[in-house]
């Protein structure tokens, strides 16, 4: 059985969730610090033939608080949700697939969301319920009592607790585990590598590494299924 751990992200780009179709178990890792200009609550949309980076206002963000505590701040957050809304309207609304995704999109948006974790979260679920992905959602802070433990060690317990002997990391992990350590665990360890991916953006030159918004604006579920088995695993 095979397992990821990954921070919740915001509508995350296709790679990550090639990851969650990789796997059988997909955890969310909420009980971690926060990561300032990361991915957490920012990402890319196509506006205008370039990619225009957006981000989700919060309240008081930094890295010593954990994302799931990590606040939104909602004064704002309803401004720019009606901004962002009406741009990504007026940018995508000759796409294929606009009405159903914009939609989606706005259901997501429009719930009440108190933190950063639970909106990404959130954005993910209904987007892999939309693609039909089988894969179990757990959140870490409310399954595993193991933050007193290392990283690496968080990650072995997390495994056994599920009973899965395959973990699943992103290719970028490959700077931080050996395959050797989990070996001695009885953890088989792979990575994840997105392969090189086109599909039709309008008439512009294609603008990869964007939000899984844009995917889904121009490609049905069948063709985005497809680009979910172009990936690779590392040893």
């Amino acid at each position: 059985m095979k397992i990821a751990i990954m921070q919740p992200y915001i509508f995350p780009y296709i790679g990550y969730f090639q990851m969650i179709s990789a796997v059988d178990k997909f955890v969310f890792y909420d009980d971690v610090n926060f990561i300032k200009q990361g991915w957490i609550n920012r990402n890319k949309i196509l506006v205008s033939g370039r990619g225009y980076l957006f981000t989700v206002p919060l309240s008081k963000a930094n890295s010593f608080t954990l994302i799931k505590d990590t606040l939104i701040n909602n004064k704002l957050y309803e401004i720019w949700k009606l901004k962002f809304l009406q741009t990504l309207s007026q940018n995508y609304k000759n796409a294929p697939y606009f009405s159903k995704i914009y939609e989606l999109i706005a259901e997501v948006l429009n719930y009440k969301h108190n933190s950063i974790s639970d909106l990404a979260i959130d954005s993910i679920q209904n987007v892999s319920q939309y693609l039909n992905l089988k894969t179990h959602f757990i959140i870490s802070s409310e399954s595993y009592s193991n933050r007193n433990l290392e990283r690496q060690k968080r990650l072995f317990d997390i495994c056994k607790q599920e009973k899965c002997s395959h973990y699943i990391n992103a290719i970028g992990g490959q700077e931080l585990y050996k395959k050797e350590d989990f070996i001695k665990e009885g953890i088989q360890l792979n990575f994840i590598k997105s392969l090189p991916l086109e599909y039709k953006q309008f008439k512009n030159q294609f603008i990869p590494y964007l939000s899984i918004m844009d995917v889904l604006m121009f490609n049905s579920q069948e063709e985005i299924n497809f680009l979910l088995t172009k990936h690779e695993f590392i040893n």
